[in-house]
């Protein structure tokens, strides 16, 4: 119905001329948009895989980088090719990567046997597969798309078994992928190399191009020659990895895992992206933003307020570029130590001494913080919630040390960052049981 005050004819607006001025500003601006889309390619890039190599438009790509989904402009200046995703929507990453010249490995999330899904029970499997239809259609063309990672270690957790229905799933599901997108190469993705899970990968699912495997610590440095030993012949790429994982660490006498410090994380891991670049095996460490797994260090290359750790800088260094805060250099922890006891009473107390460097000079601020012992063990990374802040526990805070006491019976950890006000942060804690 027309409102009765409506004209029952309405005539189009005729729209102002613009001046010479206002054309020219106009001219001006569609001429540097048209630039900077020149630079880019709007097209979807050729992927192919040949022997142990990925190639790009013909060309040789190591797919360094890291998974996440945020600052992908810092990522790239780091030297870095490549940013992984596991199973959201891609779109505004692509997008975004594309703006920094990073590819995308766009992850398509399996469900995991140990959280219920029964791949024996062929209707569901077939949702599965059907649910990736549209995100497979969508992006297929996209030039930021380097290839599609099929699941993230659907295998943990499970008893071995090497007719489980899980292998021959990773085959339908990279048919299916392919059957829509021929021009992409597909990868699996297993939870370190087990005794034979590369060989199932292979007798299972042959058209699985490129081997993505998830390790931390020392592991990473045999990780090529056990995966060859069990018959992979293609690519391969650490499609997670960090220094020791939490399961890996000494613990404490009440079973507190001992967290590295930053700096003797990024200490550990440029071992481990030296030998992955000589190997030309690609390195692609977690996490390139901020979890809470364990604590809210343990994953984490960047802090929640920004900052980013020793590790991102060493990324920079082996990989030809520069990282966020130029050629500012990190603080470094050079000892975090308990000065009396770890288990006290609550009407007791202990100490923590921390020592400090900075190469740059830079003078550091040290801030502190106490954290309940985070109960929830999640399995493969699953979301965490944050544990309680107790920041009253904390007296006589400095740069050189914290008082910890009055705190209620329970087990925690004393956190410490160190910023050098440039960008760059260092980080440590230690657990303290109060009884």
């Amino acid at each position: 119905m027309r409102p009765a005050s409506a004209p029952r004819f309405a005539r189009p607006l005729r729209p102002a001329r613009a001046t010479p001025g206002q054309k020219l500003a106009l001219h001006a601006v569609l001429l540097t948009a048209l630039a900077s889309l020149s630079t880019l390619p709007l097209h979807a890039a050729e992927v192919e895989v040949k022997g142990q190599h990925i190639l790009v438009d013909g060309k040789p790509l190591v797919p360094n980088g890291a998974g996440g989904e945020t600052r992908l402009e810092d990522l790239a200046r780091l030297g870095a090719t490549v940013v992984r995703t596991y199973g959201q929507e891609p779109g505004k990453i692509l997008d975004e990567a594309q703006k920094a010249g990073l590819k995308v490995i766009v992850g398509l999330w399996l469900a995991h046997p140990r959280q219920g899904f029964d791949y024996n029970d062929k209707a569901a499997a077939q949702a599965q597969l059907e649910s990736f239809r549209p995100m497979v259609e969508r992006y297929k063309d996209h030039p930021a798309l380097l290839m599609w990672g099929i699941g993230n270690e659907i295998e943990v957790d499970l008893p071995r078994d090497p007719d489980h229905p899980l292998w021959p799933a990773l085959e339908e599901a990279s048919l299916f992928v392919k059957n829509i997108d021929p021009n992409h190469p597909t990868m699996a993705v297993t939870a370190d190399t087990g005794a034979d899970k590369i060989a199932l990968v292979k007798r299972h699912a042959p058209s699985i191009d490129v081997l993505g495997v998830n390790a931390y610590g020392d592991s990473l440095l045999t990780i090529d020659e056990r995966a060859r030993k069990q018959g992979w012949e293609g690519p391969i790429i650490f499609t997670e990895m960090g220094a020791n994982g939490h399961w890996a660490v000494p613990q404490t006498a009440w079973g507190a895992p001992l967290e590295p410090s930053s700096t003797e994380k990024a200490q550990k891991m440029r071992a481990y992206f030296t030998q992955a670049q000589e190997k030309g095996i690609g390195a692609v460490p977690i996490l390139w933003g901020q979890k809470q797994e364990v604590t809210p260090t343990w994953y984490s290359l960047l802090l929640p307020t920004g900052e980013y750790t020793e590790t991102v800088e060493v990324m920079a260094d082996l990989w030809g570029g520069t990282p966020p805060g130029g050629k500012n250099r990190t603080p470094r922890i050079l000892s975090l130590v308990h000065k009396g006891p770890q288990s006290f009473p609550a009407d007791g107390e202990t100490r923590i001494v921390l020592e400090t460097s900075d190469p740059d000079g830079d003078p550091l601020d040290v801030s502190w913080d106490i954290m309940a012992e985070s109960t929830v063990r999640s399995v493969g990374g699953a979301p965490e919630p944050v544990p309680e802040h107790f920041p009253q526990g904390v007296h006589d805070a400095s740069p050189e040390g914290a008082r910890i006491a009055s705190l209620p019976p329970g087990r925690y950890r004393v956190f410490v960052t160190v910023r050098d006000g440039k960008g760059g942060a260092a980080t440590g804690n230690l657990p303290i049981e109060v009884k």
